[in-house]
C-alpha cells in the first residue's frame, strides 16, 4: 500500500456531521485544491495553470496557497485509487465539480493524515460554496462512510496501476511498476550548487553532485537564496547540461531555456551562451533566475522561436531540452498524466525534430547537440534520436564513464534513459531521456 505523504494517521477516528461544515464561511486552502482538480480533469488545465486562473489563490497567502497545491497534487497522485474507492458508494456518477469535491475528500482522508471531522466537514462547505448544495448530504454520507472503514477502503487494491492512466501504463512496459512506486510520494527538493559554494546544512549530497533536501523544504528560507549560491534542479535534469561537456570559451546555445537551470550550468562551465526561449512569461521567470545567479552580463538572452533563430556564427555545442509531453516529470507535476493522451505525442515529436533540425543548422563542423526531453515516451526520445540521424547528424553515444555515477541510466544505443524509480532510497528522480550527436 502506498503511505501518506505526511505524518501517520490516528486511530479511533469519529466523524462529525453537517453544523461544523457550514461553520466555515472561507477555506482558501480547498477553495484553490477545487480549482486546481477541476482545472486539470475538466478542462485539461495543467495544475499550475489551474492555480493562476483560481481567483481565490490571487488573494490567498502563500501558506495557504502551499497548502492548496500540496492537496491538489495528492489528489492528482492517487487519482486512481480515489476513484476506485468512491464507486462502491456512489449509485450513479455524479457530475465533475461533485466528483472533485469527494477526491478532495477522500485525498485528505487516506492520503494526508487530515482528522475525519476536518476532512468531512471542510468537504460538505466546500460543495455549498461551490453552489453544490443539494449534493451536500450526499457528500458528507459518502465521505463519512470511507471515513468509517478507513484504511480497510485500499485493501487488495493495486493503487500502482490505478494511479497511472492504462495507455501511459502500456507505454512504459517494464518501468511502469517502480515509476508508479514513485508517484505516490512527495519529490524532494533538489538543488545545483553554484561553483565554489558550500551547500545549505541539512542536505545529502548525491553521486552527481546534486544537494538534496526533504520534501517540503522551502528553498527561499535556506541560507544562501538570496545570494544566488544554488538553483532548484531536480538530479536528473542535471545530466543533459552535463553530457555537453562544455569547455570555457566554447559559444553555445541552450534552447527552450526557461526555466534557467541548464543556461546556469552551462555558463559557470565557462560557455559564451545564448539563452533563447519563445514564452513571454517563462522568459520573465528565466531572466529573474539569472538576476539571482548573478550571470545576467553573462549569459545573452533572446525572446523568440528557436526553429527560426540563428546564431551570428555557427555553434560549438547546442543543447535541445525541448517541449514535450513531460510524463517524466509526473512525481512534481501529476498533472501530466491526466491532461495528455495518446493523440498528443506525433505533434510533439513533429515539434521535436524542427528543433532538431534548427539545432544542426546552428553547429560548426563537429559540433556538439544534445537533444533532451523530460519524456518517459518512446514516440518522443528515441524515436526523434533516430530521427536525427536520418537528418544528417552522427550518433556520439555516451560513455559508461559519463555515467559511471548511474549506469542504469545509460542505454545499448549508448542514449540516457532515466525514470523516476531510479534511486529509490534516495527519494527518485525525474525521467530524462537524451542524446548527444555530432554534425558532420
Amino acid at each position: 500500500m502506498k503511505q501518506p505523504s505526511s505524518a501517520p494517521r490516528s486511530s479511533g477516528r469519529r466523524v462529525m456531521g453537517g453544523r461544523g461544515a457550514r461553520a466555515a464561511a472561507t477555506d482558501p486552502t480547498r477553495d484553490i485544491a477545487f480549482d486546481i482538480v477541476s482545472g486539470v480533469i475538466e478542462h485539461r488545465r495543467m495544475l499550475e495553470t489551474s492555480m493562476e486562473n483560481s481567483p481565490t489563490a490571487r488573494e490567498a497567502e502563500p501558506r495557504d496557497r502551499a497548502a492548496a497545491h500540496r492537496l491538489g497534487a495528492s489528489v492528482l497522485r492517487h487519482m486512481g485509487t480515489a476513484t476506485e474507492v468512491l464507486s462502491p458508494f456512489l449509485k450513479k456518477e455524479p457530475p465533475e465539480p461533485v466528483r472533485a469535491v469527494l477526491l478532495i475528500g477522500v485525498a485528505q482522508l487516506l492520503f494526508l493524515g487530515t482528522p475525519v471531522h476536518a476532512a468531512v466537514a471542510t468537504s460538505v462547505a466546500l460543495a455549498r460554496r461551490r453552489g453544490l448544495a443539494p449534493f451536500a448530504g450526499l457528500v458528507n454520507a459518502v465521505l463519512r462512510r470511507i471515513a468509517q472503514q478507513g484504511d480497510a477502503c485500499l485493501e487488495g487494491l493495486d493503487q500502482e496501476r490505478l494511479d497511472v492512466p492504462p495507455w501511459l501504463w502500456t507505454s512504459w512496459g517494464r518501468m511502469a511498476r517502480p515509476i508508479a512506486a514513485a508517484l505516490g510520494m512527495e519529490p524532494p527538493l533538489d538543488l545545483s550548487m553554484r561553483p565554489g559554494c558550500l551547500p545549505p546544512p541539512g542536505g545529502e549530497v548525491l553521486p552527481n553532485g546534486t544537494v538534496r533536501f526533504p520534501a517540503g523544504t522551502r528553498v527561499t528560507e535556506l541560507p544562501g537564496f538570496s545570494e544566488g549560491e544554488f538553483w532548484v534542479q531536480d538530479a536528473a535534469a542535471t545530466l543533459p547540461a552535463r553530457l555537453l561537456d562544455v569547455k570555457a570559451g566554447e559559444r553555445v546555445a541552450d534552447l527552450c531555456a526557461a526555466p534557467g537551470g541548464k543556461t546556469a550550468q552551462l555558463a559557470f562551465a565557462g560557455g559564451e551562451v545564448t539563452a533563447v526561449e519563445r514564452d513571454a512569461r517563462r522568459m520573465e521567470r528565466l531572466a529573474a533566475n539569472l538576476a539571482r545567479l548573478g550571470l545576467t552580463d553573462r549569459v545573452r538572452t533572446v525572446r523568440g522561436d528557436a526553429t527560426q533563430w540563428r546564431p551570428d556564427v555557427p555553434l560549438d555545442a547546442v543543447l535541445l531540452d525541448a517541449p514535450c509531453s513531460a510524463t517524466g516529470t509526473v512525481r512534481r507535476h501529476p498533472d501530466a498524466m491526466w491532461i495528455k493522451r495518446p493523440r498528443d505525442l506525433a505533434g510533439l515529436a513533429a515539434g521535436q525534430q524542427a528543433l532538431i533540425a534548427a539545432a544542426r543548422d546552428m553547429l560548426r563542423p563537429g559540433g556538439r547537440l544534445v537533444y533532451a526531453v523530460c519524456s518517459l515516451q518512446p514516440e518522443e526520445g528515441p524515436a526523434c534520436a533516430r530521427a536525427a540521424e536520418e537528418m544528417g547528424l552522427i550518433a556520439d553515444p555516451f560513455t559508461p564513464e559519463e555515467l559511471s555515477f548511474l549506469p542504469q541510466a545509460r542505454t545499448a544505443e549508448g542514449w540516457l534513459r532515466t525514470h523516476p524509480g531510479m534511486w529509490a532510497a534516495q527519494g527518485g528522480m525525474d525521467g530524462f531521456f537524451a542524446a548527444r550527436f555530432r554534425k558532420a
